[in-house]
């Protein structure tokens, strides 16, 4: 029995089981939904030039990264090389990680995955292409390269059209690296509430990217892959005829942050948890900051029964605990069970082994969730499967 089997062993014995039958706090996927989800997206990428490659840090699972593929994905996006490791042992062919991978034991995963298909990562600095193709060389392998600029994030890539044509000439002259293009992330833009302003921005930084490409073209660099994007700036950026693919993600699970920047796709992914105590009209559950992501928004309780409010001092989110205020009208009692909507659903997935999967009403499923602390948990056997 390998590692993966072990870690299972218990939670596929919910299978065939109600939706509230798992320990809580336990993370809930809706088939159905995520399916709904996905061809949504699908539909929408068919109206603009660019491609998508979706980011599967949202969800860490071979299983909704081939469900994203089979419905047009060119590929899909990792932040680490761990969860690129996990897709790429799971079969699937083509990852891109939109981040820098440093440091010699990052590097040596890099190289050793990139034998196992389509292995493309983002770089910055002349010392990280030369860390990377050292590394390739010394496994026989090649890994391709695009040369990720600032467009005004501030985060990470060259900040300026020059640094990155001689990073990318220093890419193309290295053993063991291939340049394939370039990236350029307009994270700053993704979360701007004002609609007409985040186009602005958006745009803003959409030329820029551009205007690196034309540095490109003319010293004839490759720009294959013109990346940028994501969720919020989908239809923005991907309908650029100049960029050619985009790295939403969020869209597959949505949450209570994204339902409102994003409109028109389904909360596929909710936490069950059990009230562990209630007195007046407070009620608390076995789910806090350590089980549910909080990110941008809080968590809301899935139907109604209750909600969660801050107004009071004894309504709250601890590491453990969530106090709820319970609705006018509403009756918790100890042992119920709750489904909570996470606030933000990709850190909320961080904290968890599995997906129990539902579909109508039943646990159909179990699905491992790979690539959180490195090599150990990259594995997934054939055995797993959409249901």
């Amino acid at each position: 029995m390998t590692d993966l089997d072990r870690r299972l062993e218990i939670p596929r014995r919910m299978i065939g089981r109600p939706r509230d039958a798992p320990v809580t706090p336990a993370l809930l996927l809706d088939l159905p939904t995520v399916r709904k989800n996905i061809a949504e997206m699908a539909r929408r990428m068919a109206t603009v030039p660019a491609s998508l490659r979706p980011h599967a840090k949202i969800h860490k699972s071979p299983i909704l990264g081939r469900m994203q593929l089979d419905a047009g994905g060119i590929g899909l996006t990792t932040a680490t090389i761990w969860e690129a490791s996990a897709m790429l042992e799971a079969g699937l062919p083509e990852l891109l990680v939109a981040n820098q991978v440093i440091g010699p034991e990052k590097a040596a995963e890099a190289a050793r995955a990139a034998a196992l298909g389509q292995l493309t990562i983002a770089v910055e600095s002349p010392s990280n292409a030369k860390e990377l193709a050292e590394a390739a060389q010394a496994a026989g392998s090649q890994i391709n390269v695009i040369v990720e600029v600032d467009v005004g994030q501030h985060r990470s890539g060259v900040r300026s059209a020059a640094d990155g044509v001689a990073l990318a000439t220093l890419v193309e002259q290295a053993p063991g690296l291939r340049l394939r293009g370039v990236l350029g992330y307009e994270g700053h833009c993704m979360l701007e509430p004002d609609r007409d302003l985040r186009i602005q921005k958006a745009r803003a930084a959409n030329d820029v990217l551009t205007g690196v490409v034309d540095e490109f073209d003319r010293h004839g660099l490759d720009t294959t892959i013109v990346a940028a994007g994501g969720l919020g700036t989908w239809d923005i950026t991907g309908a650029n005829p100049r960029i050619t693919e985009i790295h939403a993600g969020s869209y597959i699970f949505t949450d209570a942050f994204h339902r409102n920047l994003v409109e028109g796709f389904e909360v596929a992914l909710t936490v069950l948890a059990t009230v562990i105590s209630v007195a007046g009209d407070t009620a608390v559950v076995d789910c806090g900051r350590k089980s549910i992501g909080t990110d941008r928004t809080l968590p809301e309780v899935v139907g109604g029964a209750a909600a969660i409010r801050f107004e009071h001092g004894e309504h709250f989110i601890h590491e453990e605990h969530t106090g709820l205020a319970v609705a006018s009208g509403a009756t918790l009692a100890v042992g119920d069970r709750l489904e909570l909507m996470p606030g933000y659903a990709p850190t909320t997935v961080n904290f968890y082994d599995v997906y129990y999967v539902v579909r109508d009403g039943t646990i159909v499923d179990v699905w491992p969730i790979l690539g959180r602390y490195g090599r150990a948990t990259a594995g997934v056997g054939p055995a797993f499967g959409a249901s």
